[in-house]
């Protein structure tokens, strides 16, 4: 097939390409990504990962689209980490949803990609309706002449297949460690700083606030967490506030943090809040000192689980060995 207009620096050669939508970045995607990374250094050719904004189920199915565990800028930066040549991402709309598999694969994946080898997971589907099973890939792959990597699941410690609906799940019930078992990684928002109405510096505790989250991020249920508080300067531990403020009668739902040990204008920057413990949850208090004192109660526990936190092996990124059926 002759080469076309990519955008990427492909050779006839071709690349060893991986698709999916790889919402969270779990643990099992991290291991797509590193078996693509490695296929690719023994080919010696580059790796590319072809994946989807919005998700598809935001336009072939809107009532049925999850929440999201990573939003796209969240996205893009773990799969930057995970050491791949090219990160793809396509418009998903309602054209590309038609792509029936043969063509998706001969005027996506050949053409635009150059695939010589493709990797996916054991439950891959592609083309409308996902009608493009494993065995029609696999099909097409011997008559197109590339090959087909199917990679089987990655397992939890209870022998359950990880996947980011069990994960979303966990993060809904406000497990946080399950999730984080999951993901390899504390669960995490991130966005930029901005101002507040400064309420929390007249009572001794300052906040961070974050600026407004997209309605279509998953967040753990309301309450105070302790969290690690990622910034341009450094990583900071904290105590958060996810939901409304009753004590002052605002319904709102914000995300407010209490940085330890460090304080400064961070209006702008941007900021990660890595969600460590469940402390409380929301409720009004009958004054600002009853308040105050709760907060200090709150700092102690926020401290004293960081401290517990630290003391765990992989406490930031929890790099379990992949355990495979």
């Amino acid at each position: 097939m002759p080469l076309v207009e990519r955008g990427l620096p492909l050779s006839e050669r071709g690349a060893v390409v991986t698709v999916g939508t790889f919402d969270g970045v779990h643990r099992g995607h991290r291991d797509v990504l590193a078996q693509l990374v490695e296929h690719a250094r023994h080919r010696d050719l580059p790796s590319v990962v072809v994946t989807f904004d919005p998700h598809p189920l935001e336009v072939v199915n809107p009532a049925a689209a999850p929440p999201l565990l990573t939003l796209h800028h969240e996205k893009l930066e773990l799969l930057a980490l995970a050491g791949v040549s090219y990160v793809a991402v396509l418009p998903f709309t309602e054209t590309l949803a038609g792509f029936d598999a043969d063509y998706f694969v001969d005027h996506v994946l050949r053409e635009r990609f150059a695939v010589s080898e493709l990797l996916v997971g054991h439950d891959h589907g592609f083309g409308r309706g996902r009608m493009g099973d494993i065995g029609v890939l696999r099909a097409l792959g011997r008559a197109r002449g590339f090959d087909v990597t199917v990679l089987p699941p990655v397992h939890a410690a209870d022998g359950t297949a990880i996947s980011s609906t069990a994960i979303r799940r966990a993060i809904t019930d406000g497990d946080l460690g399950r999730a984080a078992a999951g993901l390899g990684r504390r669960y995490a928002v991130s966005g930029m700083v901005v101002q507040g109405d400064q309420r929390g510096r007249t009572i001794g505790y300052p906040t961070l606030n974050l600026g407004p989250v997209s309605p279509r991020k998953l967040l753990p249920p309301d309450g105070v967490y302790a969290v690690r508080v990622q910034l341009p300067q450094g990583t900071f531990g904290g105590m958060l506030n996810l939901g409304p403020r009753p004590t002052f009668g605002d319904a709102g739902r914000r995300i407010e943090t209490h940085v330890f040990d460090a304080s400064q204008n961070w209006y702008g920057a941007p900021v990660r809040l890595d969600f460590v413990r469940y402390l409380r949850g929301t409720r009004p208090f009958p004054g600002i000192e009853a308040l105050r004192a709760q907060l200090a109660d709150d700092e102690q526990q926020a401290r004293d689980a960081l401290r517990v936190a630290d003391a765990e092996p992989g406490s930031d990124w929890l790099p379990h060995s992949p355990e495979r059926a």
